[in-house]
């Protein structure tokens, strides 16, 4: 639990995934901080979106291309400052798995950095 803010990082982290899991992008925003940081998983080596409006950018490109898409979460571990997501993505007739390392500052997503199997 943060000291600061008696937020756990897993709390914080929930509070992202039901924004995301409703493509609600104010929400999603207002669970991270101005500066956060998104590592997405394009090829070859995914691309660091830095910034509020670089990360929302990138949030309103993901929803557009794949309005049906979704996350379900398979195993979540709280290490201190950071939770990583054991993920499946289901869209259409297809799916992916992956990871996401998240860093939670003052009750807030700092970062996410999103890994996929290949």
């Amino acid at each position: 639990m943060n000291a600061v803010t008696g937020v756990r990082p897993l709390d914080a982290v929930a509070r992202f995934q039901t924004a995301f899991a409703a493509q609600d992008l104010d929400g999603i925003m207002a669970a991270m901080t101005p500066d956060c940081v998104f590592d997405d998983t394009t090829p070859p080596d995914g691309v660091r979106h830095e910034g509020a409006d670089h990360v929302r950018a990138a949030w309103e490109q993901l929803f557009r291309r794949s309005p049906d898409g979704a996350f379900h979460t398979e195993e979540l571990i709280e290490a201190s400052d950071r939770v990583v997501v054991c993920w499946r993505y289901d869209w259409g007739t297809g799916h992916v798995r992956g990871v996401d390392v998240f860093t939670v500052r003052d009750g807030l997503v700092a970062e996410k950095r999103a890994y996929v199997k290949g």
